[in-house]
């Protein structure tokens, strides 16, 4: 008989009731849930019981989620417990009110300042990850989930690597990652390194400000191809009001070849970062035409300047503002 997670809404899983079920992948389900004991709300994946069946299977899950437990950082989800109860494998985390995924459904696609938060947040996750040894294997909007804050946070770090391992060890087909965000060397089974989850977080910057992914088919074999193969369409092809510098970083992001994309998420986050400075100093500047207008007006009022100055000085305003546009802009 096959269990639907719609039937364990309103059950308990060892301390925890689940409330409702919140999202779903190839492996878990994820509900809604809260701690019986003190009503703490979580996060629960659930282990689908045809993976859990499979005792192999079922303790690389286990395994890999005790070790991303292990990954403390502001911008990757905690993972609270790991365990096996009422004849379940789960792992509780945080819960959070809302996704990349979620977001994009609702505006279907960003402004270039909440892109830009956005991916300066990952990238310090994904840096710090790195560092740590893991590598995430499926990046894609589902797994960017976003506070009341609006900090965004990774989420499901360890599964794919569970799944990785368990194909490895066995020999079973079994899709790892994405295929609309999987990275080149992922699609033809390559070594991956944490440049391939630059390349993922490159397709969802490429969808969140442009509206669709690079690449599309119905076909598997296709789209692994298209990866491997086709240069994406320059995203101010789509937009023209993307800045020509952010659609230069999605494109090295998607660049076939590792070392023709940023070496680092580190070296990705920096250029982030300076993004948002650039932005801030176009909002500083953006006072300027109020600031100028001030100083016009006081100008025009003093009699002994000479006539011809208030034009200079207005075209010499206007030369400016477009030069640090031009430059903010590359």
């Amino acid at each position: 008989m096959t269990l639907h997670p719609e039937e364990l809404v309103g059950r308990t899983v060892g301390p925890y009731m689940l409330d409702g079920l919140i999202g779903q992948g190839g492996f878990a389900w994820v509900f809604a849930a809260h701690r019986t004991a003190d009503r703490a709300p979580v996060a629960l994946k659930i282990l689908k019981p045809r993976y859990a069946g499979d005792p192999q299977f079922d303790r690389r899950f286990r395994n890999e989620s005790r070790v991303a437990s292990e990954l403390r950082h502001p911008n990757i989800v905690r993972i609270l417990e790991v365990g096996q109860a009422d004849g379940f494998t789960f792992f509780s985390m945080n819960l959070y009110p809302d996704s990349l995924r979620s977001l994009l459904e609702r505006e279907g696609r960003l402004s270039e300042e909440t892109l830009v938060r956005i991916a300066t947040d990952v990238t310090a996750g994904l840096f710090f990850a790195h560092e740590k040894g893991f590598v995430h294997r499926d990046i894609k909007p589902d797994n960017v989930l976003l506070a009341e804050d609006g900090t965004a946070v990774i989420a499901d770090f360890g599964i794919a690597r569970a799944v990785s391992g368990y194909v490895s060890a066995t020999g079973v087909n079994m899709t790892i990652g994405t295929p609309q965000y999987i990275s080149p060397e992922q699609a033809q089974g390559r070594t991956l390194d944490g440049r391939s989850d630059l390349y993922a977080l490159g397709v969802a910057l490429y969808k969140a400000t442009t509206g669709e992914v690079p690449f599309r088919s119905t076909d598997w074999f296709e789209l692994a191809r298209m990866h491997v193969e086709d240069q994406p369409v320059a995203p101010r092809k789509k937009r023209p009001d993307v800045t020509a510098r952010l659609e230069r970083v999605i494109l090295r992001c998607l660049a076939k070849h590792p070392d023709d994309r940023y070496p680092s998420a580190q070296v990705l986050h920096e250029e982030f970062q300076q993004l948002t400075d650039a932005a801030r100093k176009t909002e500083t500047f953006g006072i300027a035409p109020r600031a100028t207008s001030e100083l016009l007006a006081a100008l025009a009022g003093d009699r002994e300047r000479p006539r011809w100055l208030l034009p200079v000085l207005a075209v010499l305003v206007v030369l400016v503002v477009a030069v640090l546009v031009v430059l903010v802009g590359r």
